[in-house]
């Protein structure tokens, strides 16, 4: 794939978005059934699916921990998610991932409730578009909540990058492949940061606005994310249904 001549031009990129703009955004709460939490999230091109499995107990039984729980997260993508066939199993990539995405939750879910048990967070790319770490993230951590899981918040991740020596939001694929560069960030609804990773350069000042539109952007997502679980939870009482 070749590069296009301009990722923005004036203050609109490829796409027909303004640098500050957020990609559309679709969330599903509980779209498995079997699953004690689940979500399924389309973000731009991106569509993911998150389930939760837990608190269980843990195997093998070496791993458990005595006074907490144990999170175990694992992202991957279906071999069908990108136009060239990925190989299926995990790679460098997805193990990375998997970690980064692990510790932005941990800091919100309170382990020591579930002493000896696991909490499992299955990640899955269905189509990959750019930004698939921070869609996984947003549609993990309402997994979790569906779970009921206690949390002291939801996380809400959304990445910055830079192209053409402009500061964008929400990287589509090719500012992603052919920009100079990319944060990914995760955090809690008070601006506690749980995620924070970069790769390129930016300068100091370029560094603090990209971080304040990431602030303004996980805002954003995090009121996607509340009214998704709000009106999940009120169809079920409205049909009837009692929530303990």
């Amino acid at each position: 794939m070749n590069r296009p001549e301009k990722l923005i031009e004036g203050d609109i990129r490829l796409d027909g978005r303004r640098p500050d703009e957020l990609r559309p955004i679709k969330i599903k709460v509980g779209a498995l059934n079997r699953a004690d939490g689940s979500c399924y999230l389309e973000l731009g091109g991106n569509k993911v699916m998150a389930a939760v499995y837990g608190p269980r107990e843990v195997h093998p039984r070496h791993m458990a921990k005595s006074t907490s729980a144990v999170v175990r997260y694992r992202y991957s993508m279906a071999s069908f998610s990108v136009e060239e066939r990925k190989r299926p199993g995990p790679d460098r990539r997805s193990i990375e991932v998997s970690k980064v995405s692990r510790e932005a939750l941990e800091p919100v879910i309170f382990e020591e409730y579930f002493p000896r048990s696991a909490i499992d967070i299955f990640v899955e790319v269905l189509q990959a578009d750019a930004g698939t770490r921070t869609a996984g993230i947003n549609a993990a951590s309402i997994a979790l909540a569906d779970a009921g899981i206690p949390m002291k918040s939801l996380v809400s991740s959304c990445a910055v990058g830079k192209v053409d020596d402009t500061l964008v939001l929400d990287l589509n694929k090719d500012e992603d492949n052919y920009g100079q560069a990319d944060m990914p960030v995760a955090m809690t609804p008070d601006g506690n940061i749980t995620l924070l990773q970069m790769d390129g350069h930016l300068t100091r000042d370029e560094f603090r606005e990209a971080l304040e539109m990431a602030k303004g952007a996980c805002t954003t997502i995090y009121e996607l994310q509340r009214a998704a679980l709000v009106e999940k939870y009120s169809s079920q009482m409205e049909g009837g249904d009692v929530i303990e």
